[in-house]
């Protein structure tokens, strides 16, 4: 016989999730309103609330992000398991494409060229087109090195900067340049935590938020 405690739509599943989460992370919350949505998503999205201690907005992040989906930006990803986390029928929506460079030729011939990552030279095949992007970063350390590098010598201006690489070299001390520069509007992790599917999870959020603001239903 079929156990239909365990038969929940998909929607029902993530009310009950989010419901969840914020009965275990009572008010006062260290976030609030748009900010409390985003950081509840990556919650729900790995089931770890250290993240409540580790995520950092910059104060225009909220709004730099939104403002840009609307206007259908275009979104770089570092790697193809952070574009693909992100989900397309939001982004359809939106207008917004959502672009991977790393497996391009001209990257691995560079990157193999110059002894570089391919993380670091997809940041230079495309910096000509990030002023005005969002740029995510879930995997490389070397292509958020890249970017604010490319930020300071005034070669590019993205709109913001979801900055969330994972691992033991570089992963840390490159969010904390991108914490300790006030350039560019960023939402990011501090320490060594990160991944894909954390940042994907923060462009979905703020995707949400920017249908919701156009009047326009996902689903």
């Amino acid at each position: 016989m079929r156990n239909t405690s365990f038969a929940l739509e998909p929607g029902e599943i993530e009310k009950r999730s989010f419901e969840i989460i914020d009965s275990e992370v009572p008010e006062p919350r260290p976030f609030v309103g748009q900010e409390w949505r985003v950081v509840r998503r990556m919650i729900h999205t790995t089931a770890d609330f250290d993240l409540l201690s580790l995520v950092s907005f910059h104060s225009d992040a909220i709004e730099s992000g939104i403002n840009s989906l609307i206007k259908g930006c275009t979104i770089v990803a570092d790697t193809e398991m952070s574009r693909m986390g992100i989900t397309s029928k939001r982004m359809d929506r939106l207008g917004c494409r959502v672009e991977c460079y790393i497996s391009a030729s001209e990257v691995k011939e560079k990157a193999s060229r110059n002894h570089i990552t391919r993380a670091s030279a997809a940041v230079d095949h495309v910096v000509k087109r990030l002023t005005g992007s969002i740029y995510v970063v879930g995997n490389a350390p070397t292509a958020l090195l890249r970017l604010l590098e490319l930020i300071k010598k005034s070669e590019c201006k993205p709109s913001l900067i979801v900055g969330m690489p994972v691992g033991f070299v570089n992963a840390a001390e490159s969010k904390e340049l991108l914490i300790n520069q006030d350039m560019i509007p960023f939402i990011t992790i501090r320490g060594r935590k990160g991944g894909s599917a954390l940042a994907a999870s923060v462009i979905n959020e703020l995707a949400e938020m920017s249908l919701e603001k156009k009047n326009v239903k996902y689903g």
